[in-house]
């Protein structure tokens, strides 16, 4: 059977020697190995790797160039299989990741691949076409996807919409053609579904403008 042919970029020597020897044991090829992101984008078209295995952040500014370097080698190699490692949770780069849409990617804590067995499955999988996403990554993105406007009724969507344009109750029950206490429901309820106390002025309006502005 065909060896999996995979690159390491990591700027740590010891990380990345470490990964080195985990991915041999795992019966792994490593076609690659590089300090930075532009050392393997570089030769990419060259070793032609089925999965690449990155750390978020590598020189020269350590912020995001694995990330980079991800959704290039996705556009240069689009089947190519993409695991992302970083020392903390940084879920906006896991949802740049995912925001493809496309599988064969995961997004690790480094923690988590010191085990052997744990790195296997992972690598088996996004080169399966699956995604990987660690635990407690999944955790934060779920607490991110509750979203109070989601709760709302497409009628309240669209009161509040009007809202957005700076309109009276009574100039939206004229634009949705019903009565103004009906507006006046729908304007409580939005209160409500976005946990804006009563507080006797219209601050409750700009705040709710600014939920949806904001979504």
């Amino acid at each position: 059977m065909t060896r999996l042919r995979v690159a390491v970029a990591d700027d740590s020597v010891l990380l990345r020697e470490g990964l080195i020897r985990l991915l041999d044991e795992a019966g792994v090829e490593v076609v690659g190995a590089y300090a930075d992101a532009d050392e393997l984008l570089a030769t990419l078209g060259d070793v032609h790797p089925d999965l690449l295995v990155l750390d978020v952040r590598m020189p020269p500014t350590f912020r995001d160039e694995g990330v980079r370097a991800a959704i290039r080698a996705r556009q240069l190699q689009p089947r190519v299989g993409i695991l992302l490692l970083s020392q903390y949770v940084e879920v906006a780069y896991a949802q740049e990741l995912l925001s493809s849409g496309s599988g064969g990617v995961g997004y690790l804590l480094k923690d988590r691949v010191a085990s052997l067995d744990e790195l296997k499955d992972a690598i088996d999988r996004i080169a399966a076409g699956g995604t990987v996403l660690d635990p407690e990554v999944v955790a934060q993105l779920i607490g991110r996807r509750h979203d109070p406007l989601s709760t709302l009724t497409p009628r309240e969507r669209e009161v509040l919409a009007l809202m957005g344009e700076g309109r009276t109750n009574a100039a939206i029950a004229s634009a949705l053609v019903i009565g103004t206490g009906a507006v006046e429901k729908n304007v409580t309820s939005i209160f409500q579904k976005l946990g804006l106390d009563d507080s006797g002025t219209d601050h409750r309006r700009v705040l709710a403008v600014l939920a949806w502005l904001q979504r």
